[in-house]
Order: structure tokens, then sequence, then C-alpha cells
């Protein structure tokens, strides 16, 4: 670059920088973007030479005006919004937990809301895979009784969690 044209870049620089900067950095609250965009307004600037020679009110409009559509432009930008390229897709989807987090705290609070006999079958049935026979061993009742709470357990369980908004 000859020296006159690094001589101008300096100058614009020197001029425009500071109160550019301030400006983009309160549209992003980033001040390493908001280099990145001064620069990339004061190079857009020295490429188009004819801007310099309006009036300087017009200059600075030009200015902040390319500043805040580059601002803009990177919001809306795919990068901004975290999405993802059809090249750059994962081999494997990754999994969210969020879906049985709240499972398990409907759940949750679904069975602490049931009898301690009822939650007892349901836990030894469902959560140890007892049988209704091992868990009629286990609490000394009769697998009629078993039978009979695991029944309306899970009839109690269904009506709480459809009155949470959980359809079958």
């Amino acid at each position: 670059m000859p020296a006159d044209q690094a001589q101008v870049l300096r100058t614009l620089h020197q001029r425009h920088a500071p109160e550019l900067w301030r400006y983009v950095s309160r549209l992003t609250r980033d001040p390493g973007q908001a280099e990145d965009v001064v620069q990339e307004v004061l190079f857009r600037l020295w490429q188009r030479p004819a801007v310099l020679e309006r009036p300087e009110p017009a200059v600075r409009a030009w200015l902040f005006t390319v500043a805040r559509n580059l601002v803009l432009d990177e919001w809306r930008s795919a990068r901004r919004r975290h999405e993802v390229g059809a090249a750059d897709v994962p081999d494997a989807p990754q999994e969210d937990a969020t879906d049985r987090v709240l499972d398990t705290w409907l759940i949750s609070e679904a069975l602490a809301g049931l009898s301690g006999e009822h939650r007892e079958v349901v836990l030894l049935g469902y959560f140890r895979a007892a049988t209704t026979k091992d868990i009629a061993r286990q609490l000394g009742i009769p697998e009629g009784t078993v039978k009979s709470r695991m029944h309306y357990a899970l009839r109690a369980l269904r009506l709480a969690l459809q009155e949470k908004g959980v359809t079958e």
C-alpha cells in the first residue's frame, strides 16, 4: 500500500474510530465485535473515496448507517442463531435431556400424591421390576391385594398426570 493511502487510513481511523466504537459497543455490548465492525466500516469508507468528498455530516451519517447495518446483518445471520449448515451437521443428533427431566419431575410429583401403600406397589412393580408374587411376599399381603393396589394406584397416577396437562 502506498504511503499516502496508509496515511489516509490512519487519518480516517483517528477521526472516526472512537465515536464509531462507542456507538457499536452500545449496540453489540461486545468490545471485540465492536472493534471488528469499526475496522470493517473504515475499510469500506477507504474503498469508496467518493464518500469522503461529501460534507462532514453526510460522511458521519454514512459511517453510522454502515455500522448499524453490519451489526444488524450479524444479528440476523445463521451464525448468530447458532444454526448449523447442511455440510456441518453432526454425525449423531445430540440428545436433549429436557423432556426426560420434565417427565421425571411430573411423575415424581404424581407419585408423591399417592398413598404410601399405592406408591410402594408401583415403585416395586415398575421401578424394581418385581412380579406380583414377589411384591406380595415382600409386603406380606395377598397377591389380589397387590393387584388391587396397583390398579387403583395407576388410575390415580393417570388422573394426576392428566390434571397436569399430560395426555395419553
